[in-house]
């Protein structure tokens, strides 16, 4: 059977990431979902920063930060990118084959237990959820070459049967969850530009009515008492989903600002750039003294970082909505 491939050209051995998913960064990595866009959306030749306007808008949701994501509307504009769901009514790697023989890559929920790019972490050790976009199928060899986190990697035998099979199979019990990606024409880096200016304009008037590291510090107490009491390793379930989430939100916000001020002159950018900057990294700071605190048993202060992220991001939002939250036509 031959071998089903969307996007030609890329090895897993000597794959180069984005520079957004660079080591130096406060937060390499952000989600499964966005850091596999960045890499598939680059590979198609595109900025994957021109995207990133929707970054104003997160919130603190009560528990934990949005978990944010690329929003499919604005990337079919951007990019004439289309992210669909998949029906999975049959065999899922039928169904693989013939969306990457139209050059589309399939996004699959998948269990990390089978995925060696996890190796030290979840790889043969535990059981989690996470996103995988398939780029070369190779059923004779039972080979998958997928984009994860923030590489390209490979996986082969044992744990492709254990990904591809079917509740026909005796296998999962339900058929995965399965979105893929439509590519079509793109408009022009200058149109890109205004239509990313026009999302920054509605994605602000999204922008929670309260700032949420305000809200986060209002249930904050709480969260450090139940992290007293549970096991060292729970800490960084909830680092995750807190302040990974919005350390890396804000870096990427930083960075779209930055790509923007190459176009657009405006004082604004600049003081909002930094003040994100500023949040990413007192969330990776106060990550390393929630750690210490979890692992010591200890209570952590953070009532004055919690201040400091606060002012920060009214300094940020708060420049960006007076320069840009009116211009540009509804989207």
């Amino acid at each position: 059977m031959p071998i089903a491939c969307a996007i030609d050209g890329l090895d897993p051995a000597h794959y180069a990431r984005h520079a957004l998913h660079d080591p130096a960064r406060n937060w390499p990595e952000t989600n499964c979902y966005v850091d596999l866009l960045i890499e598939v959306l680059h590979q198609r030749g595109h900025d994957p920063r021109a995207a990133l306007a929707f970054t104003v808008a997160q919130d603190y949701e009560g528990d934990q930060f949005t978990f944010f994501k690329y929003p499919a509307a604005d990337l079919a504009r951007l990019y004439g990118v289309e992210i669909l769901e998949l029906s999975i009514f049959d065999e899922l790697e039928e169904h693989v084959r013939v969306q990457l023989t139209r050059g589309r890559v399939p996004m699959i929920e998948v269990d990390s237990y089978y995925l060696p790019d996890t190796r030290g972490i979840t790889y043969r050790h535990s059981h989690g959820k996470t996103t995988i976009g398939v780029n070369v199928l190779d059923s004779t060899s039972r080979r998958l070459d997928y984009f994860h986190n923030a590489g390209y990697f490979r996986l082969e035998g044992e744990d492709f049967d254990a990904l591809m099979r079917t509740p026909r199979d005796n296998g999962a019990p339900l058929f995965p969850y399965v979105e893929f990606i439509k590519f079509g024409p793109a408009p022009s880096a200058q149109t890109q530009v205004e239509i990313s200016r026009m999302l920054l304009a509605h994605h602000l008037r999204r922008r929670p009515s309260q700032n949420p590291f305000t809200a986060w510090g209002d249930t904050i107490g709480a969260d450090i008492a139940k992290l007293m009491g549970r096991p060292p390793e729970w800490f960084h379930i909830y680092a995750f989903n807190t302040l990974r989430q919005a350390g890396a939100n804000f870096e990427l916000l930083a960075t779209y600002l930055a790509w923007l001020q190459e176009h657009v002159a405006d004082p604004a950018l600049e003081r909002a750039r930094i003040a994100a900057e500023a949040i990413a990294g007192g969330t990776k700071m106060m990550q390393f003294q929630f750690a210490r605190a979890s692992a010591r048993g200890k209570v952590p202060d953070v009532t004055g970082a919690i201040h400091q992220l606060a002012s920060d991001y009214d300094i940020a939002l708060d420049s960006l909505t007076d320069a840009f939250a009116a211009r540009g036509a509804a989207v």
